[in-house]
């Protein structure tokens, strides 16, 4: 289930600064873009720890943080489940079944098994 946190984005020499005062973390980001993803990257990996844990993550905030002026005050949401299938590269053995003429042709080559296996349904799901 997707949650929006509220986060402040702070103008400096660097880029921004993001506070993100639920959570009490920090971050930044080159740009506007790049903060806002660093922000859902910092509550992502944050909320799954905490889950992992035992802990409660707490509910979003539903008004805007304390700000001061220059300061810009945005939501990010987050899916904590859909964020953990992201990034969960736990590998998995998989057995698969091939003929016996591809097979040896392809360890003839030095083929990864694996990697290509990976590449290729990267590749069919449009996945990154």
């Amino acid at each position: 289930m997707k949650k929006a946190y509220p986060i402040v984005l702070m103008p400096d020499d660097f880029g921004y600064f993001v506070t993100i005062p639920d959570i009490e973390r920090n971050t930044q980001g080159q740009d506007m873009a790049e903060a806002i993803y660093m922000a859902r990257e910092a509550l992502g990996a944050w909320g799954i720890c905490e889950q992992e844990a035992g802990r409660v993550v707490p509910e979003p905030s539903k008004e805007a943080p304390p700000h001061k002026e220059g300061e810009l005050v945005s939501w990010v949401d987050i899916d904590f489940d859909e964020y953990r299938r992201m990034t969960d590269m736990t590998a998995e053995r998989t057995n698969v079944t091939l003929p016996r003429y591809l097979k040896r042709r392809a360890e003839a080559e030095g083929f990864n098994f694996s990697q290509e296996l990976q590449e290729r349904l990267k590749e069919r799901l449009n996945v990154q």
